[in-house]
């Protein structure tokens, strides 16, 4: 028998099939097994991300700012300066001076009780104790609030030490902080007290806690929902294995990469990056993926071999998933511009995961397609039956609507995007305090919020002042004038101890450091707000003075950010125009689909705001907000304009402009809404982790992008192109070789 059907479900000669067959499906199995190989290397430094985290607000800064410039002046005052890093325990109760004694008496001895857990376990293979994560020489002690209803004592952390690992591969902070806890809630149930702990470091643990989920609830969670999306878009039960088994692969080798970047210092990465990592790293690869298997579905009707096939797919499909991922690898380094260093960090970490999506989608899902033949649709597997995409179903409907009404579709969907993108004048954009950072309400929250009955705000991180010891008494003045400072007192040789004589005042090199007590949260939009008067203030007395410490810090972070959005947006709108005039070969093109998307930008910042404000009560958004969204949306809108446009570009060559038009809406509509729902869905999952910012970038790039997949996407950049006919490809041929 010469001829007939394999049992793979090609047709043909078995023999010279088979020979045919075999370079290539030689070439897809060695592919595989490289790819195993890259898996086997990388994967376990994938799994050892979070360790080189980096979450200081303050390690973000650039040199020449002035919180900077002070944080490093201030090192020649102590030992243990940019060091600590206070817990604060809060007793609340009604204080005597017996328990005040008796609490001063325990405190003296929480250094030395060893790490537990929550609930006061031991933690397996780990022998520290607390005293080994704290500032060395400091005594701790609790006073009294003046109403005579708390306790307050700070437990300085060595940030070093801190910022460690245990044994147990897991980050320290949180471990210490929970034994804290343990202890001190044990303690205050005896003595007549409920017992807190806060400060920054309570609120840098917890926000370990909750990127702590990134290596496991996060990425579980994308799985489940892109599997379940992937089932019910290819209703096969095998095929969804596949494209997604791709994008962890793709996920692991960004990670290991990163990881040894971070490792080394070449980049920053934090526990933001590391989340919209993940989402994007999987969001990406699926979508490449979709687009890649949809066009080989296509072709397999075509042509007998499956070979053949994935060759005719593979060239279909590269130029536009290279072009979309570079757009969107360029926008990201652009972030390198940045100021921040958590800005430039989430440069190359994003792109480092686009590149890996791409390369791994282009390479390892060719060779499984292939190694598994046309049974991985079962059960609609493609025959070569010369079937060709034909112009029905829903698809086909919403592009002949279009064609006939093109002006009246145009001017409705602009319409609503204007009114959308006009709300955009109530996003409150300028920064949230780190306690209003979380969607839930930890310990750290709790205490923070009774603290503020007791004590005044800033208690314990105040704004601190760099200045000539013989312009102390005028500047002390001066600062205790601003409405917002409850108390000035200079830094002193050591501890100030109830009922002890004080310590001389710390002179260094001529200069006094005064710490000025805010009557408002440190982190908190007020605190940030009364930075300015206070610089202003001191530096009329002293030229050379500097004003740093946290709210001082998380000013100059607003106004980096500020900076670094007017700086990269107009870099980025720049570098996607050129890739888009390139790829289409047109200007008019390019212009037309850079507007729809800016549109379709500002329109979700618009409906952001509302939801923010409105449903979620958010009680702002972070200042770096607007430019990540930008980067998300704009980068990766355009994508699903570059998989239409040169659909649509194809067509038209054959049919015409406005025939290509409705031609490419129809044939891409099916895999390019698929891969908006997948991202918008991928993205939303970062809502599982209790942050607002995170919770804010989720909501914001899954409403954009289903904004761009079904509403710019199919109505209106089509409906401008019918208008404009073959117009839209100026300055080529094409324009007025157009039917």
């Amino acid at each position: 028998m010469l001829g007939g059907t394999l049992p793979n479900g090609e047709k043909g000669s078995p023999v010279s099939t088979k020979v045919k067959a075999r370079k290539p499906l030689w070439f897809a199995i060695i592919t595989i097994i490289i790819w195993f190989g890259i898996s086997g290397v990388v994967g376990p430094l994938f799994g050892n991300l979070s360790s080189v985290q980096k979450n200081d607000n303050a390690d973000f800064l650039p040199p020449h700012v002035e919180a900077q410039k002070f944080a490093d002046a201030y090192k020649s005052f102590t030992v243990n300066a940019n060091k600590a890093l206070p817990a604060l325990v809060l007793f609340e109760g009604t204080v005597t001076q017996e328990n005040t004694m008796a609490t001063n008496v325990f405190l003296n001895t929480i250094a030395t009780q060893p790490l537990v857990t929550k609930d006061g376990k031991a933690i397996a293979g780990v022998q520290k104790t607390i005293g080994d994560f704290l500032t060395s020489g400091e005594k701790i002690f609790a006073f009294p609030s003046q109403d005579g209803k708390a306790l307050l004592a700070n437990v300085p952390f060595d940030n070093t030490n801190a910022g460690s690992q245990l044994a147990n591969k897991k980050p320290a902070l949180p471990a210490v902080v929970d034994s804290i806890r343990f202890y001190t809630g044990e303690f205050a149930k005896t003595h007549g007290f409920t017992s807190h702990v806060t400060g920054f470091a309570a609120i840098f643990a917890d926000l370990f806690g909750a990127f702590g989920g990134i290596d496991s609830t996060l990425l579980l969670t994308t799985v489940l929902v892109v599997a379940i999306i992937l089932i019910i878009v290819y209703r096969s039960p095998v095929l969804w294995i596949l494209p997604l088994f791709t994008a962890l692969i793709a996920e692991s080798l960004a990670g290991g990469v990163i990881y040894v970047l971070a490792k080394h210092n070449v980049i920053t990465l934090d526990g933001q990056s590391q989340g919209i990592l993940s989402v994007l790293v999987i969001g990406a690869a699926t979508d490449y993926a979709l687009l890649l298997i949809a066009r080989y579905r296509e072709e397999l009707h075509l042509h007998d071999s499956r070979f053949e096939s994935m060759k005719k797919a593979w060239r279909g499909v590269v130029e536009p998933i290279v072009a979309s991922g570079s757009t969107v690898t360029l926008g990201l380094l652009v972030l390198l511009l940045c100021q921040l260093k958590n800005s430039r960090g989430l440069g190359p970490v994003g792109a480092i995961g686009i590149v890996s999506s791409m390369f791994t989608v282009l390479t390892l899902l060719p060779a499984l397609l292939i190694v598994f033949g046309r049974w991985i649709f079962w059960p609609k597997i493609p025959r070569h039956d010369d079937h060709d995409e034909k112009l029905t179903g829903i698809w086909s409907k919403v592009a002949n609507a279009t064609a006939r009404s093109p002006k009246k579709f145009a001017i409705i969907t602009t319409v609503i995007l204007l009114i959308f993108a006009s709300l955009i004048t109530t996003l409150k954009a300028t920064g949230i305090s780190t306690t209003q950072g979380f969607t839930t309400h930890p310990d750290s929250l709790v205490g923070q919020e009774l603290l503020l009955k007791h004590f005044p705000g800033g208690q314990s991180q105040p704004t601190q002042i760099l200045i000539k010891q013989s312009k102390v008494a005028e500047a002390t003045a001066a600062l205790q004038s601003i409405t917002g400072v409850s108390s000035v007192t200079p830094e002193l040789e050591g501890q100030a101890i109830p009922g002890q004589p004080l310590p001389p005042v710390k002179v260094i090199n001529g200069n006094v450091v005064l710490d000025a007590t805010l009557s408002v949260p440190a982190d908190s939009s007020q605190g940030r707000e009364l930075v300015p008067t206070i610089r202003t203030a001191v530096h009329k007395i002293d030229s050379a003075s500097l004003v740093g410490g946290i709210s001082a810090t998380f000013y100059d972070v607003d106004v980096a950010s500020a900076h670094d959005r007017n700086l990269v947006i107009p870099i980025v709108l720049v570098l996607i125009a050129i890739i888009l005039g390139l790829l289409l070969r047109s200007v008019v093109a390019a212009a037309l689909l850079l507007i729809t998307v800016i549109v379709s930008f500002v329109a979700t910042l618009g409906v952001s705001a509302v939801v923010f404000n409105h449903i979620f009560k958010f009680a702002g958004a972070d200042t770096g907000f607007p430019l990540f969204t930008f980067i998300f949306l704009v980068a990766l809108g355009i994508d699903y304009n570059i998989f239409l446009m040169t659909r649509v570009r194809e067509e038209a060559i054959k049919l015409g402009t406005r025939a290509g038009v409705t031609k490419g809406v129809t044939v891409t509509g099916g895999v390019i809404t698929s891969a908006g729902v997948v991202l918008a869905a991928t993205f939303t999952v970062l809502g599982v982790l209790p942050l607002v910012a995170l919770a804010e970038i989720a909501f914001a790039v899954a409403f954009g992008v289903l904004l761009d997949t079904l509403v710019v996407r199919s109505i209106l950049v089509p409906a401008l192109v019918h208008v404009l006919g073959p117009k839209i490809w100026w300055p080529s041929k094409l324009a007025q070789e157009s039917k």
